[in-house]
C-alpha cells in the first residue's frame, strides 16, 4: 500500500509566510500545439514559478550552510527507500523531545504532531510544534538518515531566531522533510519511506512527493 505524504501545490498558495505562492503558466497551449503536430495530435506544455520552499519540500545541507551537499549531491539513498519510524508527538507541547530509547540509525524519523490540519491557514504559523534541539542533536549522533515533520518547520520561529535544529542535522548531512501530512495514517515502523527531489544543481530546498510504501 502506498501512503500519500505530500501537501497538493496549487497556484498562489501559502506554505510560508513572506515566501509568495506559486504562480501557474503556460508555454503551449493544447490549442497551439494542434498547429505543430498531425491533425488529432495535440500537448500541453505548463510553466510554474514557485519558491523553493513550497508545498512539501526536502532541505539539504545547502540550505544552511554554503559549502554543503545541494539537490544534485545528496545521495538516494539518504532520500529514498528508507525504513521508516513515525514518532508520535500530539499534545506533548510545542518543544517535542524524542524518546532516546528509539532505534533511529539509519531510519527516516517523522515526527507526527498533528498539525497538518492546519496548513493553508493563519493558525498553521502560530504556536507550531517544533523538534527540541536537544533531540536534534541526539539524533544526529545516533546516524538518523533523515528527519521530518508535519508542521511549520523543525524549528521554533521567532524573528531572527536560532534555528538549532537545522544547524545541526544539515551540518550532520541528514536532510530534513517539512510539512509533510497524513502520517496519522502510517504504523510506527514496517514501512519504506521516499522523499526525491529533482537535481537542480545550486538549489538547497525543492519540493518533493513524499510517500511511504507499507507492506501488505
Amino acid at each position: 500500500m502506498i501512503i500519500e505524504l505530500s501537501h497538493r501545490v496549487t497556484e498562489g498558495m501559502t506554505t510560508y509566510p513572506s515566501i509568495p505562492g506559486p504562480v501557474m503558466g503556460v508555454h503551449l497551449s493544447r490549442e497551439d500545439s494542434r498547429d505543430l503536430y498531425a491533425p488529432g495530435t495535440e500537448f500541453h506544455i505548463g510553466v510554474v514559478t514557485l519558491a523553493a520552499n513550497t508545498g512539501t519540500y526536502v532541505d539539504t545541507p545547502y540550505h544552511r550552510y554554503p559549502d554543503g551537499a545541494d539537490l544534485t549531491r545528496v545521495p538516494l539513498e539518504k532520500l529514498a527507500d528508507l525504513p521508516g519510524l513515525v514518532v508520535r508527538a500530539r499534545g506533548g507541547g510545542r518543544a517535542v523531545v524524542l524518546d532516546r530509547s528509539l532505534d533511529v540509525r539509519g531510519r527516516a524519523v517523522l515526527i507526527d504532531t498533528g498539525w497538518d490540519r492546519h496548513f493553508g491557514t493563519d493558525a498553521y504559523a502560530d504556536g507550531h510544534p517544533y523538534l527540541a534541539p536537544e533531540s536534534a542533536a541526539w539524533l544526529a549522533e545516533q546516524g538518523a538518515a533523515l528527519v521530518g515533520i508535519d508542521s511549520l518547520n523543525v524549528d521554533d520561529t521567532p524573528p531572527r531566531g536560532e534555528r538549532p535544529a537545522h544547524t545541526i542535522l544539515l551540518g550532520a548531512g541528514i536532510p530534513v522533510v517539512e510539512h509533510l501530512t497524513g502520517l496519522e495514517a502510517l504504523p510506527g515502523d514496517g514501512f519504506r519511506f521516499h522523499a526525491a527531489p529533482p537535481m537542480i544543481a545550486g538549489m538547497g530546498s525543492f519540493p518533493v512527493r513524499a510517500y511511504a510504501v507499507v507492506p501488505g
